[in-house]
């Protein structure tokens, strides 16, 4: 069954209003759209989770550094679509500009610390304007559980921090990442990679993956670190921005993973396009 697609804040608050009077829990998935397996796997997760789900698409362009990433980012509203009719959501939500940034708005969530490196680094404003339209969505939607994958950890860790410094009542729950059979994390940028660009890119988690389980044996990060990198290279990607050893819970950077929990990030270019991934450690 195809759920309603709503473009005003004034129908969604009809039905979320009349879901709250009826104590139904709301899940929200907020994404850019162009969905795979790794947006529909929060959709499963949202509907075991809750008694209603909305399936947010809306390309921000506040998060967008450079722009003709924002241009070339695909939009896919009607295939979209039909990838979420079997899922049976209750509502698609893809809101007008105006809707989300109406003439005048002047404001914008910052969350420090947590986005100063790796990310935040080379995409100056990038999680500010992530903050600020999730900010925009929690409310907006009124749900009480949003579902957010692991594969933009650092993403997540905004979020949650974002929610909780300012007293939205909403659960954040993050899920696992979705790959390829070839390792590769799913996204929505995959669809810019050629053949080949594929299979440079599938290299990436295969080195990472290696590189964890040398640090699980007790090697220190920085003494592996260089040889990570010329093994992207080497495999056929063009740049790496950076490849980090991290906190899981404050992304504070380590030298060993026997000191906390931690989870190994890296961010690289192949076939023109910018990937990136992390993996628990």
């Amino acid at each position: 069954m195809n759920a309603p697609i709503l473009r005003r804040l004034t129908e969604l608050r009809a039905l979320t209003t009349t879901w709250h009077r009826h104590g139904e829990i709301i899940g929200v998935v907020p994404t850019m759209g162009a969905l795979h397996q790794g947006h529909l796997s929060l959709v499963e997760a949202a509907k075991a989770g809750t008694d209603r789900v909305i399936v947010t698409i809306f390309v921000n362009p506040k998060q967008f550094n450079n722009p003709e990433d924002l241009v070339n980012y695909p939009r896919t509203e009607h295939e979209d679509a039909q990838k979420l009719a079997p899922y049976g959501v209750d509502a698609i939500y893809v809101p007008d500009p105006q809707e989300v940034y109406p003439q005048g708005f002047a404001t914008t969530v910052s969350v420090a610390g947590l986005t100063n490196v790796m990310e935040g680094e080379f995409r100056p404003g990038h999680f500010d304007g992530v903050a600020t339209v999730v900010a925009k969505l929690f409310l907006q939607t009124q749900a009480d559980r949003a579902y957010f994958g692991e594969k933009d950890y650092q993403q997540l860790m905004t979020v949650r921090r974002m929610a909780r410094d300012l007293d939205i009542p909403i659960e954040v729950v993050g899920c696992p990442t979705i790959r390829e059979t070839s390792g590769l994390a799913m996204s929505s940028r995959n669809l810019r990679l050629s053949p080949q660009g594929l299979e440079v890119a599938a290299n990436k988690y295969r080195i990472m993956t290696n590189l964890a389980l040398a640090l699980k044996q007790g090697a220190a990060f920085e003494a592996l670190a260089p040889q990570a990198e010329s093994d992207l290279l080497a495999a056929g990607f063009t740049q790496v921005e950076y490849i980090q050893l991290r906190c899981a819970e404050t992304l504070e950077p380590l030298t060993h993973v026997t000191q906390r929990p931690a989870r190994l990030f890296a961010a690289a270019w192949a076939d023109g396009v910018r990937l990136i991934d992390n993996i628990a450690v």
